[in-house]
């Protein structure tokens, strides 16, 4: 609404909808532009080839109402769409305190989750403003912008809805924070990637089952970590070096993992990995993905061998919500403004202290307490709760091609 226009100026609600046709927003505007009439708001939907297209504008000079309306109707009629047109006051109401993105992915993304999402948005006091698609496939997103209600309330009101619904939502600030510069750190097994790096060490030494055990026991939080990484790598004492080659052959990325990190990279962001596993991985794993920041834990090798040993900082749970603040601190990036994902037990202090948190098909423990959680095997799908759509990353990888 211009300065000059009062909350209680009459205004018209202008409301064209039918198959969508080249030309239709511009006729519209030449219409109206005959009766003096100003541009109070616009908005502009296209469901498969069906439009809808609202425009507010204040009201004509006297006398010239009816004949607006009249010419609006023909104009219409000879498009072959329809029109509506109501008259009022004023603009929208003002949006309540409280303003906040809601992602939700559904594989499929049923009505009943929809309406039952909405039915809880509303319940926690919130309105919802505007609702727009960003992603068919792999996963359908879509993105509510919700007023009236402060983030973190409503993200404890949506959470519990989600995991009856089969449904993955996140809730995030809004504000202009949304496009700024961040870090996204990632986790490595079966995160970045779908195996356990220690675990395809140990198929080369015959103890694979000993060290999924000992994995599977530290990873739902039923042992230290410290001293479940020094069992494992005991175990692999006196392997042959030459099996740090074969393993990196064998990591097998998780589908999505390139576009994640291609994407972010266009977007100028910076992104890095941390890792209980070892750097004899995540160094080359940071070489062929052009990371910015890798760190994990160091097999110790001497005379072509493995010890049975690690060297170096130990990255535990603490020492990767460490690192996390370390890589803002050098990227030159608030902390608020860092994306941290996992899946185990051993990263929820990471998770904890990113300004989001992510649960990447992660085990309960995980998903009760990240912020948000995706349950599809596709790690680009991150990408929807930074606020990105499929359309924009097929157009980057397109442009990129030519």
């Amino acid at each position: 609404m211009s300065a000059s226009q009062s909350s209680d100026d009459l205004t018209l609600l202008v409301k064209i909808f039918g198959k969508d046709r080249p030309g239709i927003t511009a006729g519209l505007f030449d219409t109206l532009a005959a009766y003096s009439v100003d541009v109070v708001d616009i908005e502009q939907v296209v469901t498969r080839g069906r439009m809808v297209l609202c425009a507010l504008v204040t009201q004509p000079p006297a006398g010239l109402e009816g004949d607006l309306r009249a010419t609006v109707h023909s104009w219409a009629e000879s498009m072959k769409m329809q029109a509506e047109i109501l008259s009022g006051r004023g603009d929208n109401r003002p949006r309540g305190l409280g303003r906040s993105l809601v992602t939700v992915l559904g594989h499929p993304l049923t009505a009943e989750a929809t309406a039952q999402i909405a039915a809880r948005i509303t319940k926690a006091g919130g309105n919802i403003d505007r609702i727009f698609r960003l992603a068919k496939y792999p996963v359908t997103a879509v993105e509510f912008a919700v007023s009236g209600v402060e983030t973190e309330p409503l993200r404890t009101a949506l959470a519990k809805d989600a995991a009856a619904l089969g449904v993955d939502v996140a809730v995030v600030a809004a504000g202009l924070h949304r496009r700024a510069q961040r870090l996204v750190v990632m986790d490595v097994d079966s995160t970045l990637i779908q195996d356990e790096v220690i675990e395809l060490f140990a198929a080369h030494a015959g103890c694979e089952d000993k060290v999924a055990e000992v994995t599977a026991a530290a990873m739902r939080g039923e042992l230290d970590f410290e001293q479940s990484l020094h069992a494992r790598v005991a175990l692999l004492a006196g392997l042959d070096a030459s099996v740090v080659d074969k393993v990196r052959s064998e990591v097998r990325l998780t589908p999505g993992a390139r576009t994640l990190i291609r994407t972010l990279k266009r977007l100028g962001y910076q992104v890095g990995v941390v890792s209980g596993g070892f750097t004899q991985v995540t160094d080359d794993l940071q070489e062929r993905l052009g990371l910015d920041f890798a760190q994990a834990n160091t097999l110790e090798i001497v005379d072509g061998k493995l010890t049975g040993r690690v060297t170096g900082e130990i990255v535990d749970r603490a020492g990767k919500a460490r690192l996390l603040r370390r890589f803002a601190a050098e990227a030159g990036v608030p902390l608020a403004q860092t994306v941290a994902i996992g899946d185990g037990a051993n990263d929820l202090d990471m998770l904890n202290a990113a300004g989001l948190g992510v649960a990447f098909n992660a085990k309960p423990v995980v998903r009760e307490a990240a912020h948000a959680a995706v349950n599809v095997p596709f790690l680009d799908t991150v990408l929807y709760l930074l606020g990105v759509t499929r359309e924009e990353v097929e157009a980057a990888d397109a442009h990129e091609e030519r």
